[in-house]
């Protein structure tokens, strides 16, 4: 523990001469990005208006069009990496003298939409809102470039933190450099997924064919909140993630429960069997071997143990008395792959219930894995989990001559999106970021050892060799992939400052 806090102290002591020497005042940050302040939320809301959802591929195209033009007017340079489904978007810059190059990480696709369950006319119109007396959010009208922006209003609309918000707090960091004559201290290149809500199925095999074209000395992604405090943070690593579809069968069409209950064996209890087995009541998950590799040492205990996490608060504001135990902190958590039913299906419920035997039941699983997990093993113990129940396990549904031959039947499908990354805090980008963050706000950015979310970094880290930091710039209650998603106005222009104050910093031997 000792060794570990004298290499801490000494790197902050290199960090903060390293702070000392960057080319933009911290006024200068804050009056270049006040100035344009209204100018970044004009080019935002004409973003938001652009449907994205990448199982369009028209809407992803034009998409991708109005990026590369916003980009070239920006002086970078822009390539289309081909793939099966919407390409990624390269945009490179030099700066002159540079030796190092920075590769940037960006998501422009968002989730699908159900427009009834938002609280505005379209999802793909942006919306001003404010608190009203009740606590509910009422819209108002759309800020003239006069009004000085509230920090506590905010954009309604799909992707506004997710991850249109960050593409475009990016772009305005960039017109601030050029406003203030500043060139980055190293190359720039530019990497935007547009399949990344897709599970960005085509990625790690066009990194892999694009390994020269790609390549770099460091990796930064702007996305994601921040810690639970609003303060400014760094993430140093995130959990990779695996899906499966799990479905038991009945009869081959719905039978009448009255004809047939007491005899006909109905698949929703099949299903629960399973799910049941999977989990302990206190929420651990009950596979051998599901946790196996993860240990915390004194060491990263320590890490974590400086997130600032309140947790009775957190608790409080979710509404739960108490969390699982698979770890006595939250932190201590999100180190261990989690197990997660992520959607039920069966027949019908509510006013469209009726009194059938379904002829199907249907769990939607995820996998959050972390830097220790083999994710093929942890979809293996599973499977062989669930057969330990006395179900055949099929990759498909079954054909009648199963359905005579086995009593418990059981498909599964699965697909490993990608996995879990980790960066160690004194890596090329956790040295940079964290002296660009010192320099902005006067003391250290909170460090995440593991975000629990994913985004799909790893091919980046592991086929180029790259260590990768993330700089969160949206606020934590955004609603991301819910109804009614938004982003504070606080946290808009303030993400602009630190991504100005981050591509500002020099770089740190």
């Amino acid at each position: 523990m000792l060794r570990t806090t004298l290499l801490f102290l000494s790197w902050l002591v290199i960090q903060g001469c390293a702070a000392q020497q960057h080319p933009l005042s911290v006024e200068r940050i804050k009056s270049l990005t006040d100035a344009r302040a209204h100018q970044a939320l004009s080019l935002y809301r004409e973003y938001l208006a652009l449907p994205n959802d990448a199982n369009f591929p028209e809407d992803i195209e034009h998409l991708a069009v109005w990026l590369e033009h916003q980009f070239r007017q920006r002086g970078f340079k822009l390539t289309r990496i081909h793939t099966p489904g919407s390409p990624l978007l390269l945009a490179e810059r030099q700066s002159p003298g540079a030796e190092k190059t920075v590769l940037v990480y960006l998501q422009a696709d968002g989730q699908p939409v159900d427009p009834a369950a938002w609280d505005q006319p379209d999802p793909f119109i942006p919306v001003m809102k404010t608190l009203d007396g009740s606590g509910g959010w009422q819209i108002i009208p759309w800020p003239p470039e006069d009004v000085e922006l509230w920090p506590d209003w905010r954009v309604f609309a799909r992707s506004a933190s997710d991850s249109k918000g960050p593409n475009i707090q990016f772009l305005a960091a960039i017109d601030n450099l050029a406003e203030a004559g500043v060139e980055p201290d190293f190359n720039l290149k530019v990497i935007i997924d547009l399949e990344e809500e897709l599970g960005s199925p085509n990625l790690p095999a066009a990194v892999q064919a694009n390994r020269k074209l790609l390549a770099a000395d460091m990796l930064l992604i702007f996305d994601g909140p921040p810690h639970a405090s609003n303060q400014p943070t760094l993430v140093f690593g995130a959990r990779g993630i695996a899906t499966v579809t799990l479905t038991t069968y009945g009869p081959k069409v719905p039978q009448h429960s009255g004809h047939y209950g007491n005899y006909i064996p109905n698949p929703g209890f099949h299903l629960v069997h399973i799910l049941s087995s999977l989990k302990s009541p206190d929420g651990r998950v009950l596979i051998p071997g599901f946790y196996d590799g993860v240990q915390i040492s004194d060491e990263v205990r320590e890490i974590l143990s400086q997130v600032p996490d309140d947790e009775a608060a957190i608790q409080k504001q979710i509404g739960i008395k108490q969390p699982d135990q698979v770890a006595p902190t939250l932190q201590q958590a999100l180190q261990y792959p989690s197990l997660n039913i992520r959607g039920l299906g069966s027949a019908w419920i509510g006013q469209q219930a009726r009194t059938i035997i379904p002829d199907t039941a249907t769990a939607e699983i995820d996998i959050r894995l972390v830097k220790e997990s083999d994710p093929e093993r942890l979809l293996r113990l599973l499977r062989e989990h669930i057969e330990a129940q006395g179900y055949v396990v099929l990759d498909s549904p079954p054909s009648d001559q199963q359905r005579r031959q086995h009593a418990r039947i059981a498909s599964f499908a699965s697909n490993i999106s990608y996995a879990a990354f980790r960066t160690d805090f004194y890596s090329a980008p956790g040295r940079l970021a964290t002296a660009a963050l010192q320099h902005l706000h006067g003391n250290d950015p909170i460090r995440i050892r593991t975000a629990g979310g994913s985004i799909p970094i790893s091919p980046f880290v592991d086929t180029l060799g790259v260590p990768a930091v993330s700089v969160p710039t949206v606020n934590i209650d955004n609603n991301q992939h819910s109804p009614n998603e938004n982003l504070r106005i606080g946290n808009f222009i303030e993400g602009i400052a630190m991504i100005t104050a981050v591509l500002a910093q020099p770089l740190i031997p």
